[in-house]
């Protein structure tokens, strides 16, 4: 084991610093980012785009993904990657919606949504911590299961929720102090998944494992089981944010959950967290799910062709893994 000697540790120190100072940076340079968004889109269409509903919507779809978005940067943060969340989302979806699943109504629903999720990410557990497999191997083949199951189980037709109490949670009678249910528990995911990644020994393990497993191994942390936790994490995430769908379509369909994991992945790197594992930040991935669902509400609302949307989320990415490269290469130095 290598020890750190006194003199190292203040230049460890030093870097932590550096890191935490660009970190704030980054997320008043998120804000700035949101605050340009907003001008935009109250400057090209004021009358539709600051309208209470309208700002309401935003929320609500960012809600969605961002709870997907909190569990994606725990994996990340610990070097791994999950490109099974959209699947998870909607084989979590269609399962809850049956019509068997739906005799048992509300809590039939969220239970079936989040149980189904926490298999998924058993699986991708098990095969990533103890099968040895590489992430991105084993959690593209669960991609492909589990649409191909949502698949099967739909047979391609859409599956009517008729649970009043599911439905009732979307409608405005239903929000609290004019904010939507859905709103508040993406607040309430996201402040426990803060607590978790900034407050607790669980946290500072993933960030053990994802700065240097070999490390953190010697340090008497177990590798793969915490591993396995944080696709359990990811998976629990998903299922919730499928019944979060569910409640906001009113309806489960296979085609649910479509390219989310390019977009958690993407909010979670613009903000802050590091593509190759030992820093995550929740405060900065659920800013980049606001920059990027602003970004595709302007859009809407302006007309504008989905390809150049794609292009300018292309471009953002780009640059936000060229920021982060160049921040971590100066702290080192």
């Amino acid at each position: 084991m290598t020890l750190t000697t006194p003199a190292e540790v203040p230049a460890r120190e030093g870097r932590r610093g550096a890191l935490g100072l660009r970190a704030d940076v980054r997320n008043l340079s998120l804000l700035g980012v949101l605050a340009v968004l907003v001008l935009v889109g109250g400057l090209t269409r004021p009358a539709e785009f600051l309208a209470g509903s309208n700002l309401q919507l935003v929320l609500t779809q960012a809600s969605v993904i961002g709870v997907v978005t909190v569990g994606m940067t725990f994996v990340i943060t610990s070097g791994g990657i999950d490109l099974s969340v959209g699947a998870i989302v909607a084989l979590a979806s269609v399962w809850a919606t049956t019509l068997a699943t739906q005799e048992f109504g509300f809590a039939g629903i969220l239970f079936t949504a989040v149980a189904v999720g926490l298999g998924c990410g058993l699986v991708n557990g098990v095969l990533v911590a103890y099968g040895g497999m590489v992430p991105f191997i084993a959690t593209l083949a669960m991609l492909a299961s589990a649409r191909g199951l949502a698949l099967q189980i739909t047979d391609g037709r859409t599956q009517i929720v008729t649970v009043p109490s599911v439905l009732d949670l979307g409608v405005p009678d239903a929000y609290v102090l004019g904010i939507p249910p859905l709103v508040l528990v993406f607040a309430a995911v996201t402040a426990v998944g803060w607590l978790l990644l900034n407050r607790t020994t669980f946290g500072r393990r993933t960030v053990a494992v994802g700065g240097n497993p070999e490390a953190a191994r010697l340090a008497g942390i177990d590798v793969r089981r915490q591993r396995l936790y944080l696709y359990l994490l990811s998976g629990l995430c998903c299922g919730i944010a499928a019944f979060l769908l569910i409640v906001l379509a009113g309806s489960g369909q296979n085609t649910n959950g479509n390219l989310y994991e390019l977009d958690a992945i993407a909010a979670a790197i613009i903000g802050g967290t590091l593509l190759s594992g030992g820093r995550g930040t929740i405060v900065g991935s659920v800013l980049g799910v606001l920059v990027f669902t602003t970004i595709t509400n302007i859009f809407a609302l302006n007309n504008l062709q989905s390809d150049v949307q794609q292009i300018a989320k292309g471009a953002i990415i780009v640059a936000a893994v060229l920021v982060q490269r160049r921040t971590v290469r100066d702290a080192d130095a």
